[in-house]
């Protein structure tokens, strides 16, 4: 089958807001890689080495692709892309001076080719992310997450992800009822569950998220412990108290929210989560640049959140906010 390759060179700090954009406009998988350079700061906690770059891309760029079925007309898609990406400057995102171009391509190209990068990743004390495609031998204790993420959002390998999922090992306690809000491939959720979690709800606006996340939740065997939903927290709200919560797998209020998504999201819907968290309960957010993480702490303290820690990678940071 033959896609429209739509290829954005610009900023890593522009990764989040740019792939939105992308899926927004109607991508059907997106893949982002970011600077190879030895330079950049990596993590080394576990004895990691790395020898050689792993690309060409100069220090603190990116390069993001999206793919669009053939046949699409792709003037009016970059023309949208380009107006969007303009605006970003409004926000005091640096997107570089980005370029962009559209090629064809054949699925076969691009819908395996970058699982040849996608290892096994020790992302804490306890967590490690493996691709179901990979042999891996677990350590005593380690947790093996099982990972396809298809067309979904979430390997793990984003500063982002990976802070969300450290931050998560520390804050959830076992019997903790959870909600993953916008959940991707569900990389999260499958954390949670077996850090402990009595049960997780995962809810994403995207189809094709929630196909992968269930898929994932499968492959994990967490059936038991993990309610997918094609949905959002509001939504979750309304069902609770019109239907109770039977369908939802967790118990309203619960004791943790996470959500890695972007920032402006994060903003939208604060009240939302301090509504469906209970009194003590936490709430983990992260994808913050930190340029606007004044804005995200902002709207939590406005929300009457209590912030309780803040962690960071390179640009981004997560917050822990507690409700008294």
């Amino acid at each position: 089958m033959l896609w429209q390759e739509l290829t954005v060179h610009t900023t890593e700090e522009a990764i989040e807001m740019i792939t939105n954009f992308v899926h927004e406009l109607g991508a059907g998988g997106v893949s982002i890689e970011e600077s190879g350079t030895l330079n950049k700061e990596r993590d080394t906690s576990f004895g990691q080495l790395y020898e050689t770059p792993f690309n060409d891309i100069p220090e603190g760029r990116a390069v993001i692709k999206g793919y669009f079925y053939h046949g699409t007309d792709m003037e009016p898609v970059l023309a949208n892309l380009k107006a969007s990406v303009e605006q970003l400057t409004d926000f005091d995102i640096d997107t570089g001076n980005p370029t962009f171009e559209v090629v064809e391509v054949d699925d076969e190209d691009w819908a395996h080719a970058w699982k040849t990068y996608f290892k096994p990743i020790r992302v804490s004390d306890r967590l490690t992310i493996k691709p179901t495609w990979e042999e891996y031998t677990a350590s005593p204790g380690e947790l093996i997450l099982e990972l396809d993420p298809g067309m979904a959002f979430g390997t793990g390998t984003h500063a982002t992800t990976s802070l969300c999922l450290k931050t998560l090992e520390k804050v959830l306690q076992p019997g903790d009822d959870v909600i993953d809000v916008g959940t991707g491939s569900g990389i999260l959720s499958i954390a949670a569950a077996k850090l402990g979690a009595k049960h997780v709800l995962a809810v994403d606006l995207d189809p094709v998220a929630v196909t992968s996340a269930l898929d994932n939740t499968k492959q994990n065997q967490l059936e038991d412990q993990i309610t997918v939903k094609l949905s959002d927290l509001l939504g979750v709200l309304k069902e609770s108290e019109s239907e109770g919560d039977a369908g939802l797998g967790v118990s309203i209020p619960v004791q943790l929210v996470v959500a890695n998504i972007l920032a402006e999201v994060i903003v939208m819907f604060v009240d939302d989560v301090y509504e469906v968290l209970q009194p003590g309960g936490y709430y983990i957010t992260s994808g913050i640049i930190t340029n606007k993480e004044a804005d995200v702490e902002k709207a939590l303290v406005a929300a009457q959140f209590t912030i309780v820690e803040k962690n960071y990678d390179s640009n981004w940071v997560v917050i822990v906010a507690r409700k008294l």
